[in-house]
């Protein structure tokens, strides 16, 4: 994973300076990276902390927008007329979201998943689509203000 960021970090030092927000929203689109590492990746490379954070967050909406609706018509195809057991995997996913709801799983899921994926699998237990939206973007948002702003500051710290 430390490579992928190195290779992130240096792939937007190489751009010109005018484009490298450009980078950070790119990374801010994988899964695994997300906005909060796309808010490190920026504020490493020296984009401003006020410009890092915010293009992080919305390359991450993107990517969320993109596979909320995907799986949400994927769904609504797949299920329609269906019922199905669940294996126990499927079971186990269930009873989280079930306990927790669209706000917890978005909120605490990036600790354990991407939120891509935990999109993903609100949206296949039928969760409103745009419930989820609204929802992961906020998680990814604050989690991306917490780890950018601490990383600010221990860049500040070592400057």
């Amino acid at each position: 994973m430390t490579d992928v960021i190195t290779s992130l970090q240096e792939f937007t030092l190489d751009l010109p300076p005018f484009l490298r927000w450009v980078g950070v929203l790119l990374a801010g689109m994988i899964p695994y990276i997300e906005a909060e590492g796309a808010a490190v990746v920026g504020i490493v490379a020296g984009i401003d902390t006020a410009v890092a954070i915010p293009v992080a967050i919305v390359g991450n909406a993107l990517a969320l927008a993109l596979v909320v609706w995907v799986f949400g018509a994927a769904r609504s195809g797949l299920t329609r007329g269906r019922t199905k057991e669940a294996d126990p995997k499927r079971q186990r996913m269930r009873r989280v979201f079930d306990r927790y709801g669209v706000p917890g799983v978005s909120l605490l899921g990036p600790l354990l998943l991407p939120s891509h994926v935990t999109a993903a699998a609100m949206v296949g237990f039928g969760a409103p689509r745009m419930r989820v939206f609204v929802w992961s973007v906020v998680s990814v948002s604050l989690w991306a203000v917490v780890l950018g702003l601490l990383v600010h500051l221990g860049v500040e710290a070592v400057a």
